[in-house]
């Protein structure tokens, strides 16, 4: 069977420099793609779209993940934006909401990192925290800290043990959003991963970037849960 492909969401830049060209750019860290490769998928990046299309793009795909980046807007969880909060995105919101939402209702596998754990939260109907001291130290730098899993959940049989991930955010869950359960915290308390504890769907959110990380337990589980559908065949 060939390898199951996975949708990567990208930034949008509306300048960046190519040579002679400074030109706006859809593009994504190469470790996101390197990391989707050596669990043993095939990756494909997802520039944004009409949201309208997310369905259509999701057919052939056999996973996503939606990527790190800037703020979500707060208008999408109703609340005052905090002036910590980035500029908003409105395009990439609107799109990236539009997959994750197309995500759940056919049952894609989905894992959110960083941003894309936020806007699963809130495409779902949770809140965020717009500003938390402590998770990034250095701008520019990704920091490490120890998150602690919780039992029961589906990234604590993966990583059953307290481990140090990279990490570069300073928003948070707050509110969880509908038929979502925390399966790690920092030491502080902060949430730093969600599920959908249906066992029969693989929806899984990290506030850390696994793409900086060497450990592939998390990506190699999404990459059997898209093998798994793909050899599904579809009526």
């Amino acid at each position: 069977m060939s390898r199951p492909l996975i949708g990567i969401t990208t930034y949008v830049e509306e300048s960046t420099r190519y040579g002679v060209w400074d030109l706006p750019t859809s593009l994504v860290p190469s470790g996101y793609y390197e990391l989707v490769q050596a669990s043993g998928g095939a990756a494909v990046l997802l520039p944004p779209d009409e949201p309208a299309s997310a369905a259509e793009v999701l057919a052939r795909v056999d996973g996503l993940i939606v990527a790190g980046g800037p703020d979500v807007d707060p208008v999408h969880y109703g609340a005052v934006r905090d002036p910590r909060t980035g500029a908003p995105a409105t395009v990439r919101d609107q799109w990236e909401l539009a997959l994750i939402t197309a995500a759940l209702d056919l049952d894609v596998p989905l894992l959110g990192i960083c941003r894309g754990m936020q806007a699963l939260n809130v495409a779902l109907g949770g809140t965020l925290i717009q500003h938390i001291d402590g998770h990034v130290h250095t701008p520019g730098v990704t920091g490490w800290h120890p998150v602690r899993p919780v039992a029961g959940t589906r990234y604590a049989e993966l990583v059953p043990e307290e481990a140090d991930v990279p990490t570069y955010h300073h928003q948070a869950v707050d509110r969880l959003g509908r038929g979502l359960v925390v399966s790690a915290y920092a030491v502080d308390g902060t949430v730093e991963a969600i599920e959908d504890p249906d066992r029969s769907k693989w929806v899984v959110g990290v506030q850390w970037h696994p793409e900086r990380d060497k450990d592939t337990r998390v990506m190699a589980s999404l990459i059997e849960a898209a093998t798994a559908r793909r050899a599904v065949p579809v009526s």
